[in-house]
């Protein structure tokens, strides 16, 4: 019997409507286009990595899923059942199934909470019948499993390094046992050898607890390191998708080529060795995105067809698809 996905998101838009950007008042708002069609299948235990450069829609993808943001069009469907579009009080009940980590590990804590309190919060909130010292022992034992001491739970986020400060944001989103983890670039504001720390244990805790994850980042090379499968955006649109090894093996868009050429090699004669592939140009305005492919003004590749029609995703096997027919 195949495994059907826990996570079905299909053409999914985020759509914002600028409306300073009318000329005159009976005008149609301008749509920004945060996310412009993107669909995924997530399976029990997998992680999916979600990489791009900054506006290319990665973070309100996510909070889509979660229903932070109102998805404009598409489905969203949580184990067979559509989310968008639920009621504050049915969107709730999902999300004792779904969390979510978030960028600045500092920021997304509460200063005047103890940790002990910021940890239980979920706990307090969705199951406000469970005793006091039922509670304390589920904190402990989460902050045990994430590395923290339980002896500095009445301490307050201040006193806490910036990775110290993600294990709690980690205990936070695991202490309901959910089946799902957004992680929102949770290593990018991390030193190196933090982030590498967070990465492995998000690992040891997705294999005890049987996680599904999805992972954005920057760094393709810690994408590497923890995800089954990576997709690849482009101001809204996906752009390529496939198994993590294929993907990095055997780039086949020219922007997945120029993301991939500008990660570091820990070789020096490899590293001087290695061609750059630079993209010229900004990012285009998501309010007026270039007609047809999104990516061509900055694709060394591109010619006047690539003006005319959206590319569709192309299979290219082994669960490979890429938004390019000139990358056949």
């Amino acid at each position: 019997m195949s495994i059907e996905p826990i996570l079905k998101v299909r053409d999914v838009k985020v759509h914002f409507p600028i409306h300073k950007a009318k000329k005159w008042p009976w005008d149609k708002a301008p749509a920004l286009k945060a996310v412009d069609g993107v669909s995924i299948d997530l399976y029990p235990g997998e992680t999916l990595g979600v990489v791009g450069e900054s506006g290319c829609g990665k973070s309100t993808f996510a909070r889509a899923i979660i229903g932070l943001v109102k998805a404009t069009e598409g489905k969203i469907e949580w184990n067979g059942k559509d989310i968008v579009g639920l009621s504050h009080k049915d969107m709730n009940e999902v999300r004792k199934d779904i969390q979510m980590i978030f960028q600045d590990p500092l920021a997304s804590l509460n200063p005047r909470m103890t940790i002990g309190d910021i940890i239980a919060e979920p706990l307090r909130n969705y199951y406000p019948e469970t005793s006091k010292e039922v509670v304390v022992q589920s904190v402990r034992e989460m902050m045990t499993k994430v590395g923290l001491l339980p002896n500095v739970i009445n301490r307050y986020p201040h006193e806490f390094s910036g990775g110290q400060c993600q294990r709690i944001g980690i205990a936070r989103a695991l202490i309901l046992k959910p089946k799902l983890i957004i992680c929102d670039e949770p290593v990018s504001a991390l030193d190196v050898s933090i982030q590498a720390q967070v990465v492995n244990l998000l690992k040891e805790i997705q294999k005890e607890m049987g996680l599904s994850l999805i992972f954005i980042a920057h760094d393709l090379s810690v994408v590497k390191h923890i995800s089954d499968r990576v997709l690849v955006m482009y101001l809204g649109n996906e752009v390529e998708t496939a198994k993590s090894a294929p993907i990095y093996a055997d780039p086949r868009h020219p922007y997945t080529k120029a993301l991939l050429s500008a990660v570091p090699i820990p070789d020096p004669r490899l590293e001087r060795a290695k061609v750059v592939e630079l993209l010229e140009g900004d990012l285009p305005s998501p309010i007026n995105p270039p007609s047809g492919c999104v990516f061509r003004t900055r694709c060394p590749i591109a010619d006047a067809s690539c003006a005319k029609d959206r590319p569709r995703l192309i299979d290219l096997g082994q669960e490979h698809y890429v938004a390019c027919p000139k990358a056949l």
